[in-house]
């Protein structure tokens, strides 16, 4: 029973560094890196697409 019970400490003991581990990093990350880019949104600046009905093609318009 005992070298159960050592096995079940360690993976306690391993989840808890790993998550330790994951906050730390993410703390860090956010003191470098205060401001993330924001995706652009180029839906309105791109190209429209128009259907020709003949040839069942897309072109711009």
């Amino acid at each position: 029973m005992p070298p159960l019970i050592l096995w079940a400490l360690g993976v306690a003991g391993a989840a808890f560094t790993g998550r330790w581990l994951y906050k730390e990093s993410r703390r860090i990350n956010a003191e470098l890196h205060p401001e993330q880019p924001q995706p652009a949104d180029d839906r309105e600046k791109g190209r429209k697409l128009e259907r020709d009905p003949d040839t069942g093609v897309y072109r711009p318009k």
